[in-house]
């Protein structure tokens, strides 16, 4: 029922977009909300371009025969407003026809078809004519069809993949789809609460992908945590009901702590202090705190349901090999290292892991853009060919100027000087003459100036210093007069500066809340500082690897991208608070376990080996689902999804391998008694602590069960048995 209303009450919300104009910082965030306040009338607009079918020379005739027969079938459209006069390009080698659509910029993607089957028509028509359409609805429809099919090909890959892993960890279909069913509702739970919080904070069109990647990673993680302690505890002899109250008791109180943990980090995006951060951290908390909600009530009702039920139908040869008695032989021969040489294991190991970080210490960032897209998608290189014969179709910085309205005619007067200027300065567009734009009102002032570059090009940057340096100068004599220079430059060097200067800030406080939140699970202040370095520690080598990926060459035919030589401006501040929560997850659990044999009277050692062992299953479980659900992202056409799929996955994986077998078993063998200092392993209270009991078969290990289970063999009786409860 939570879950119909919050798809209901979305759905009957709509989704507050976020507007690109008005979410900018610095300068050019102020050219954005200038330009907004004049209340300009977007109409979309469409570009006919004609070439030769060859690529060279434009037999002119041909191509205004052509143009005359598209301007006729256009104007026929109930779609289209206006059809222009055909430009011809500066270099003689192409021919554009300027439409003009009916109804708003958002929309147009959905009343586009009817004009591009004109242009298909019309090059059918004319041979030896390759006819193109680019603008606001054709590019969005064009990178719809081609990137949002990559995103749909993900979405429809991850869940089969994640069953399929699960299948094999669990080896019983239904034991399988409880964690992807848990998954799947909160994510679609998150997208319908996500909806409503838009009213409050606008959602950036990348939210629903974030909910997707964050949704079934937590969802998975805390489904397996608490299927394999129920599991554990039903073969060591407990009842099925008994064996969810001490996996809630345990594993549900790790869920509690862990999404808490990835709550409080996703919180300090809004440090950032800007909108699209805001927007991933509001979706990524939603969702993550849906995660946790149905993991303590429907998980839980859910088993108590299926009873037994839960281990059918079984899977022969993965049951059987899932049901293994005994323990692992593999584990405790990678754990040898850190338990025996505990300070030789950490040495290498670090080293290995800051050999890793090295790359990082040469990221380059850079807001990503169209330039940065694969060039194999059509409607890229139709916008390549634009381009390259109208500049000033292409990279355009965005003056926009408010003032007095009845200082309108020196403002103008300021913007033809300023457009004069830009005459035969090589670092603009001289294709066409720069328009100004005045709003009803008379306030509000915009030009659009071209320049020849695309944005990554060094020479589209001087160009901007160099208009924000006359923009001033111009508008000198005009009193009240307030300007900014935008647009897509100006905004990817105005984010990155932006974030450069809130990094610290958010990572100061995701560090210190972690710290803080670490102290009082555990009432240890060296496991809450040795949480916080070993993530900083696994951040830092996924950051090497996203440098050495991405800014590079090599691997531009392994993951089919062209580098731009950066990484996209805002993945790393992102990518290391999306790490931090999900690392702890596997840390929390990990901790509780060795704290748990620890209070049960367990050496030091053997804590750490019993905790590590018995965790291992699991924490190894939900690193290749999540493995494999980033890796999905790594192979999609929008670069800043291919690096936050790749830098993901290089995380967890780096974090379940590195971190979890070498590096905090070593570290926690080598500090000894002083793991939990200042509080110590005789803590009392409802905490995932344990006492000395015999486990099933005598071997008197540890059992691990909360100290109700542990003093208490006899059975309750003050509840009516269920099927699946055995009385003993």
């Amino acid at each position: 029922m939570f879950v119909v209303l919050c798809l209901f009450l979305g759905g009957a919300a709509g989704t507050n977009k976020l507007d690109s104009e008005e979410s900018g910082v610095r300068e050019s965030g102020r050219a954005g909300k200038i330009a907004s306040s004049g209340d300009f009338t977007k109409r979309p607009e469409e570009n006919v371009l004609i070439t030769a079918d060859s690529g060279g020379k434009l037999d002119q005739r041909a191509a205004r025969r052509a143009a005359k027969d598209i301007t006729g079938r256009m104007k026929a459209l109930p779609e289209v407003r206006s059809v222009g006069a055909p430009v011809p390009a500066p270099n003689g080698k192409a021919l554009l026809v300027p439409v003009t659509m009916n109804g708003d910029e958002d929309d147009a993607i959905n009343r586009v078809r009817p004009l591009l089957d004109v242009s298909a028509e019309a090059e059918r028509t004319h041979d030896g004519l390759k006819i193109e359409q680019v603008g606001t609805g054709s590019t969005a429809k064009g990178m719809s069809d081609t990137i949002g099919k990559d995103f749909r090909r993900a979405e429809l890959i991850s869940v089969p993949l994640t069953l399929l892993i699960l299948l094999v960890v669990f080896g019983a279909i239904i034991a399988a789809g409880v964690p992807v069913l848990l998954a799947l509702s909160c994510v679609v739970t998150a997208m319908g609460l996500s909806s409503l919080a838009s009213h409050v904070l606008p959602e950036t069109s990348a939210v629903s992908n974030v909910i997707l990647l964050m949704g079934m990673a937590v969802g998975v993680d805390y489904s397996l945590f608490y299927l394999k302690r129920e599991r554990e505890e039903r073969r060591k002899g407990k009842s099925h009901l008994d064996a969810i109250e001490i996996a809630a008791e345990t594993s549900g109180h790790t869920v509690v702590v862990s999404g808490t943990t990835v709550i409080v980090a996703m919180a300090g995006l809004y440090l950032a202090q800007e909108a699209t951060f805001a927007s991933l951290a509001t979706g990524s908390i939603i969702v993550v705190a849906v995660a946790v909600l149905g993991s303590v009530t429907v998980l839980p009702a859910l088993l108590a349901k299926l009873g037994r039920w839960v281990d059918r139908p079984r899977v022969p040869f993965l049951w059987r090999l899932t049901m293994r008695s005994g323990e692992s032989r593999v584990w405790p021969v990678l754990l040898r290292p850190a338990l025996l040489k505990p300070a030789l294991t950490l040495v290498v190991s670090i080293g290995a892991l800051l050999l890793l970080a090295l790359p990082a210490l040469d990221m380059r960032l850079k807001q990503p853009g169209q330039d940065d897209l694969s060039r194999d998608i059509p409607v890229v290189q139709a916008t390549d060919r634009l381009t390259d014969a109208f500049p000033s179709e292409g990279t355009v910085h965005k003056v926009a100027v408010r003032a007095p309205a009845d200082e309108a005619g020196q403002v103008k007067a300021a913007l033809r000087g300023l457009i004069d200027r830009t005459e035969g300065n090589s670092l603009f567009a001289h294709d066409q003459t720069p328009v100004i734009r005045e709003s009803g009102d008379h306030r509000v002032h915009t030009v659009e100036v071209g320049t020849p570059y695309p944005p990554k090009n060094p020479k589209a940057t001087e160009s901007l210093k160099v208009l924000r340096g006359w923009v001033p100068q111009a508008l000198d004599e005009v009193p009240d007069a307030e300007s900014g220079v935008g647009g897509a430059v100006a905004q990817g060097i105005d984010f990155t500066d932006h974030l450069e200067e809130r990094m610290p800030w958010v990572v100061g406080f995701v560090l210190l809340l972690t710290f803080g939140t670490m102290a009082v699970i555990f009432r240890s202040l060296a496991v809450a500082l040795s949480a916080v370095l070993l993530n900083l520690l696994s951040a830092a080598a996924s950051f090497g690897v996203l440098v050495a990926v991405f800014q590079h060459t090599w691997a531009e035919g392994l993951l089919d991208f062209d580098s731009s030589g950066t990484v996209v401006s805002w993945l790393p501040l992102f990518l290391f608070v999306v790490l931090f929560g999900l690392s702890m997850d596997y840390h929390v659990f990990v901790v509780s376990r060795i704290r748990e044999m620890a209070v049960a009277g367990a050496s030091v050692r053997d804590s750490v080996r019993e905790g590590i062992v018995r965790s291992a299953g699991v924490v190894t479980s939900a690193a290749i689902v999540m493995v494999a659900v980033f890796s999905i992202f790594g192979t999609l056409n929008a670069v800043e999804f291919k690096q936050l799929g790749v830098g993901l996955a290089a995380a967890i994986m780096l974090d379940a391998v590195v971190i979890r077998i070498f590096v905090l078993p070593a570290l926690m063998t080598a500090l000894g008694r002083w793991n939990w200092w200042p509080g110590g392993t005789s803590g009392t209270g409802r905490e995932t602590s344990a006492v000395s009991a015999p486990a099933e078969g005598g071997t008197g290990a540890p059992t691990g069960l909360p100290a109700p289970y542990a003093q208490s063999p006899a059975p309750r009786t003050d509840r009516a048995p269920s099927p699946g409860h055995r009385r003993r």
